[in-house]
């Protein structure tokens, strides 16, 4: 099998009430499975690497505000758009849930266990 792009889902602000530590957390479980997923032989990209430094050039001063609001989810779905599969990681996460239903309605594999991603 050739390298797949592969998007990590899981949880980012949910869960967290807004506390930078634990969004901070969230988002190293994202790239520490990112981590695994490059492993394998894939390309991994996670949609906040790309959403949360436009939004920062679009004007956003935190996280949550309007401007950021406006990258968050639209990056995810342009980038699913380019993905061959998605990885999605275990946690409460209405966006990550949102990200498999556009997946699966692209015909695009959907991963929940690191074994099941076969290696390139």
């Amino acid at each position: 099998m050739s390298a797949q792009l592969i998007l990590i889902a899981g949880p980012y602000r949910s869960g967290t009430d807004g506390d930078p530590q634990r969004i901070a957390a969230n988002l190293h479980r994202l790239e520490q499975a990112a981590l695994e997923v490059y492993r394998c032989g894939h390309v991994p990209v996670i949609g906040e690497w790309l959403a949360l430094p436009l939004a920062a050039a679009a004007g956003s001063t935190q996280l949550g505000d309007a401007v950021s609001e406006a990258f968050l989810y639209p990056v995810a779905h342009r980038l699913i758009a380019q993905c061959q599969a998605i990885y999605r990681i275990e946690g409460a996460s209405a966006g990550a849930d949102n990200d498999v239903l556009l997946a699966n309605e692209r015909g695009l594999n959907v991963y929940y266990r690191l074994e099941d991603i076969p290696l390139a």
